[in-house]
C-alpha cells in the first residue's frame, strides 16, 4: 500500500529540490504522476534540475529562511497549481560551527534547517488540515540531531529542533485530522548529497545515494512509520540503535554530556557496542 496523498494528479512541494535527496524525491513523485513544485535557493541550478525531472515539475525559487518568501511560495502554489497533498521540507545546509564559533554560520544553519521547516509547516499545513483530502508532510532531519556527534553543533541543534517539531506536529495532526494528514521524520545517515560533494569529489563507499534514502522514505511512509530511519554502507540498524540508546542513557544514568566521546567512558562505550 502507499499513502493516499501519493496519488497521480496530486500536488507535491519539495524544498531543497535542486540536488541530493530533494531532487531524488522529485524524480520519484513525478514518476507517480504527481505535479511536483520544486523549490531551492539557487534559481539556475533549480531550473536545470526541474528540466531533468520533466513531466509535471515546476520550478519556483525561494529562500526558506525568509518567512515572507515561504508564505509567498505557498500563496503562489495555491493560486497557480492547486491544493498541496505532499509537503517535503528538505532544504538544508551545514558548516555552522561549535557553540562558541561562527555566529553568521549559526544564523544561516538555524535559519535554513530549522526555521525553514517551521515556516514551511506554518505556510502549507493549515490548508491541508482545513481541507478534506489526505495529506503527507515529510521533514528531513538527520541522525546527527539524535546522536549529537561533536563538531558542527549548529547543525545538530537545527536537526534536533526538526525532530521535536515533527514529533509535535505528528501529534497535532493525529488529534486534529484523525490521521487524514500525517507527518513523518526522514532521518538520513551518511548520504552523498550536495553538502557532501564539498568534501568528497566522488561518492565514498560508505555513503548511500539519495535514491536509496528515498527508497526508505517511500517504504516507511507506506508502512505508516513516523521515523523514516536510514542506514548507510557503514552502519547497520543494530549499530544505530545501540548508539541512540547509549545517548539516551547519558540522561538516565547522569553521565557527562556526550559521554560517548568522553575519555573516561571510552571503554564502557566500546563494551556497550560489543554487547550489541
Amino acid at each position: 500500500m502507499t499513502h493516499p496523498a501519493l496519488s497521480s494528479g496530486n500536488v507535491a512541494v519539495i524544498t531543497g529540490a535542486a540536488d541530493g535527496i530533494g531532487l531524488a524525491a522529485a524524480h520519484r513523485l513525478s514518476g507517480l504522476g504527481m505535479t511536483v513544485v520544486m523549490s531551492d535557493l539557487d534559481a539556475d541550478k533549480l531550473t536545470a534540475a526541474c528540466d531533468a525531472v520533466g513531466g509535471n515539475a515546476i520550478a519556483i525559487a525561494a529562500d526558506v529562511s525568509d518567512r515572507a518568501a515561504v508564505n509567498a511560495l505557498a500563496e503562489r502554489v495555491s493560486k497557480e497549481v492547486g491544493p498541496v497533498s505532499v509537503l517535503m521540507n528538505n532544504a538544508g545546509t551545514g558548516r555552522g560551527g561549535n557553540a562558541l564559533s561562527n555566529p553568521d554560520g549559526w544564523d544561516r544553519v538555524i535559519g535554513t534547517n530549522l526555521m525553514g521547516v517551521i515556516y514551511g509547516v506554518q505556510a502549507f499545513v493549515p490548508a491541508m488540515v482545513a481541507g478534506d483530502a489526505p495529506g503527507l508532510v515529510i521533514n528531513t532531519g538527520s541522525k546527527q540531531g539524535i546522536t549529537q556527534p561533536p563538531g558542527d553543533t549548529a547543525y545538530n541543534v537545527s536537526k534536533s529542533g526538526v525532530k521535536s517539531l515533527t514529533e509535535g506536529l505528528a501529534h497535532t495532526l493525529r488529534e486534529d485530522t484523525k490521521g487524514r494528514v500525517s507527518a513523518h521524520l526522514l532521518i538520513p545517515g551518511f548520504t552523498y548529497t550536495g553538502m557532501m560533494k564539498a568534501h568528497f569529489a566522488e561518492k565514498p563507499a560508505g555513503a548511500w545515494t539519495p535514491e536509496e534514502v528515498v527508497d526508505v522514505m517511500m517504504d516507511g511512509v507506506a508502512r505508516g512509520d513516523f521515523y523514516l530511519w536510514c542506514i548507510d554502507n557503514e552502519t547497520t540498524r543494530e549499530v544505530d540503535n545501540a548508539r541512540v540508546l547509549w545517548n539516551a542513557n547519558d540522561i538516565a544514568e547522569n553521565r557527562p554530556a556526550l559521554s560517548r566521546w568522553h575519555p573516561d567512558y571510552k571503554q564502557a562505550f566500546a563494551d556497550w557496542m560489543a554487547k550489541g
